[in-house]
């Protein structure tokens, strides 16, 4: 029964995601993607919708005036910086911004959710479908998490899933302890002297010291990712000087994301990158700043919340496995199960579908049925919810 009533919400969540895929907006700027949401969730007689939450945020609550558990269920509604290379007829229609990390797909589920609980709506406690803004930045989360008017909220249960390439599709991909890694980017700058090209000795050019730095990572690292202090350390963007040929550069910028498995580990591997960098600045003799930006914390799910989810896919016979290592990317759902139990799961987009954040990549249409079908029987195991019955 709960596989049908999932079915029969297919047309209304296709579109939606061809609807929300076209239209993308960027963390931090999806106005127009929550007015829409709101609204939807506002005609699904929702008991309340909450607006503007850590910025662009939307809340529908759904309450059932019985008691039990609250239950927090969350997707995300922000896009990427990053043209789309698809010519399919719901491609983005904002330069230079895509759906490209499957959100509109996250979202279009709960929207399933949303008109289904209008349908059959909670029969104990209450349920909250969250629309996160700025994921991608690594900041959604701690602003909603901010918001005055989250004090009033207190979830039992958290819970959130992401879409997953590579694993086969409708597949649920779950674990206990930490689902994603701790990731914290930081920014290097070294200010030295510049001088005239055809001298550069009498200068104090940081490019020898930038270029050793980036050899001795692989020292710093821990590139086996199932040791518990696994660490890696990635460049991702360089600066130095400015194209004026005549000029030896001066200034230099280096830009590193850090990747671990544990907050503890993250904070050691960070000091041993710092001293490294000091210490080849003090004997280049340049000065050394540097700031960390676009932090997330790691997804740790709760044991309870994981054996919760398993009862919830063998009720379901919805097709699951046990992820060995946690996945390498940020995503700051951790910022919610550092404070309320719950857990985050990957849903299979298939074995050699695009991976996320290529140009190339576009949610699987026909995850969104699987997707709706997991939530409703993980609300069956909370207690929220269950099938009307004529």
């Amino acid at each position: 029964m709960i596989a049908t009533i999932a079915q029969n919400q297919s047309a209304l969540m296709l579109s939606w995601r061809h609807q929300l895929h076209s239209l993308p907006e960027v963390s931090g700027q999806e106005v127009q993607t929550a007015t829409r949401i709101a609204q939807f969730i506002q005609k699904c007689t929702a008991d309340a919708v909450i607006e503007n939450l850590g910025g662009t945020g939307v809340m529908g609550i759904f309450e059932s005036n019985q008691p039990g558990p609250c239950t927090l269920i969350r997707a995300e509604l922000d896009a990427l910086p990053i043209a789309e290379s698809n010519v399919f007829a719901h491609r983005s229609i904002i330069p230079d911004t895509a759906h490209l990390c499957g959100h509109d797909g996250h979202m279009s589920i709960l929207l399933g959710l949303a008109a289904t609980l209008q349908q059959h709506p909670p029969h104990r406690g209450k349920v909250l479908l969250l629309f996160q803004p700025a994921e991608e930045t690594g900041q959604g989360a701690q602003e909603v998490l901010a918001d005055a008017r989250w004090q009033s909220v207190k979830p039992d249960w958290v819970f959130a899933l992401h879409n997953l390439p590579g694993y086969p599709v409708g597949q649920v991909v779950w674990r206990k302890g930490p689902f994603n890694a701790a990731v914290k980017s930081l920014v290097l700058r070294w200010q030295g002297k510049t001088a005239h090209a055809a001298e550069p000795e009498k200068g104090k050019n940081p490019v020898r010291t930038m270029a050793e730095l980036v050899l001795q990572l692989p020292a710093i690292e821990v590139s086996n990712a199932a040791e518990p202090d696994f660490c890696l350390i990635t460049p991702v963007h360089q600066l130095l000087g400015s194209p004026a040929y005549g000029t030896a550069a001066g200034y230099g910028e280096l830009h590193l994301t850090l990747r671990t498995w544990s907050e503890a580990s993250m904070e050691s591997v960070a000091q041993k990158l710092l001293k490294t960098a000091a210490a080849l600045a003090r004997r280049d003799d340049l000065a050394l700043d540097y700031y960390w930006t676009e932090a997330f914390t790691a997804s740790c799910n709760d044991p309870a919340a994981v054996e919760l989810l398993k009862k919830a896919m063998n009720h379901g016979v919805i097709p699951n496995c046990n992820s060995p290592e946690p996945m390498r990317w940020g995503e700051d759902f951790g910022a919610f199960t550092q404070s309320y139990p719950g857990a985050m799961v990957g849903l299979g987009a298939g074995e050699d579908h695009p991976a996320l954040h290529r140009p190339d990549y576009d949610f699987p249409d026909e995850l969104l049925v699987s997707g709706l079908h997991f939530w409703l029987q993980v609300l069956t195991q909370t207690g929220n919810w269950q099938p009307a019955r004529d």
